[in-house]
């Protein structure tokens, strides 16, 4: 749940989603660093980079699975000094990597994004060899009180989507939920998304990303919704808790 969130919360949490743009998203000013990330692994026509990129990326996951972050500013990093090392996908790879497992993560949190915005990005993604996918969708179709059940049908398709491409990839949809300023029905029926979601696609399920994080004053920056460096490193522990076991049984060990 949202711990501890309280008017503190509440105040912070609403007025710094806002923005002329896209009021109620939680926005980056920078939406194409990931974006721009992640084009660069997939080796997109549109990265400068392109050629070289591509050449990369598929000599690397001849050795490395690719773990896929698709998510929002939560999983881009938003307001960190330096997102690229204490996001929580990045605290998620120096898990990995003291494991000695052979997986690269990529992070490819767009901040503003929806479970539509993530859905209409996620062929251009499936070019990289996904092995693990990690869905980070939903917090801002909730900030939006947007429909629950169009929430459902877009995570639903992005698993589909992801299945149909690589049929042997292993996913792990983050609960979210939505703040308690939205009335009661609303908030349990977006909470029941997720866990509804898990079970109709039989993927495994992260009950909560914001556990022990979300609405803890001292864990989050200024604005109350983006988790701090402390915040991002126990978000990678609980992101952890259920992706190693999926790792180490796909590595073998």
């Amino acid at each position: 749940m949202w711990r501890r969130l309280t008017a503190f919360g509440l105040l912070t949490f609403l007025p710094a989603c806002g923005g002329a743009e896209d009021p109620g998203a939680l926005r980056s000013p920078d939406r194409e660093v990931a974006a721009t990330d992640a084009a660069s692994e997939a080796g997109s026509p549109s990265s400068p980079a392109a050629s070289q990129s591509a050449v990369s990326t598929t000599d690397i996951s001849r050795e490395r699975g690719v773990v896929l972050f698709l998510g929002t500013s939560l999983t881009e990093g938003y307001g960190l000094d330096n997102a690229r090392e204490h996001a929580f996908p990045a605290r998620v790879q120096a898990r990995i990597d003291r494991a000695a497992l052979p997986f690269r993560v990529v992070n490819a949190g767009v901040g503003g994004d929806t479970s539509a915005g993530g859905l209409r990005r996620l062929e251009w993604l499936l070019r990289m060899p996904v092995r693990v996918l990690v869905i980070e969708l939903g917090a801002n179709d909730g900030l939006r009180g947007q429909d629950v059940d169009a929430l459902r049908g877009n995570l639903l398709a992005v698993i589909g989507q992801t299945r149909a491409r690589y049929p042997e990839v292993e996913i792990l949809l983050a609960g979210m939920q939505a703040p308690p300023n939205l009335g009661q029905r609303y908030t349990e029926s977006f909470r029941a998304v997720f866990p509804q979601v898990a079970r109709e696609a039989d993927v495994a399920l992260i009950p909560f990303l914001l556990e022990d994080v979300g609405g803890i004053r001292e864990l989050n920056q200024p604005d109350g919704i983006h988790p701090s460096v402390e915040g991002h490193e126990i978000i990678a522990e609980t992101v952890w808790t259920s992706l190693e076991p999926v790792l180490r049984r796909i590595d073998g060990r």
